[in-house]
């Protein structure tokens, strides 16, 4: 009875990890922020005078990304095994899986809406 019990805490314990689920929406989004921002600029770049802004613009949203990331990682994985399979972390997992995927998709768009802005004013 003892095996029983703890086999389906366990089985709990791997449906419901709010770690390894953060983890996986972090590198989804990372995908569909990587598709984004080469879709994005590349289609900036297309209609644009020679200019290096646009380029600077790829490098700012790669660093942009990267240490918000690390930030959900890191609040994450600092869950015990008790807290990982705890279900009143669910709203907290929502708040910041929303954040995420608002950061993955809104950044591209407004950086290079930014920096196309700053092209047109330098090269006027």
């Amino acid at each position: 009875m003892v095996e029983v019990t703890r086999r389906v805490r366990i089985a709990t314990e791997r449906v419901l990890d709010w770690r390894k689920r953060m983890s996986d929406n972090i590198a989804y989004a990372l995908l569909a922020y990587t598709g984004l921002q080469i879709f994005v600029t590349l289609g900036a770049l297309k209609g644009q005078k020679s200019s290096i802004i646009p380029y600077f613009a790829l490098v700012i949203l790669v660093v942009a990304i990267i240490p918000a990331c690390r930030r959900f990682e890191r609040r994450w994985n600092r869950l015990t095994n008790e807290q990982a399979a705890d279900p009143s972390y669910g709203p907290a997992y929502r708040r910041d899986r929303l954040w995420l995927w608002a950061l993955a998709i809104g950044l591209p768009f407004a950086l290079t809406a930014l920096f196309m802005g700053l092209t047109r004013f330098v090269t006027g």
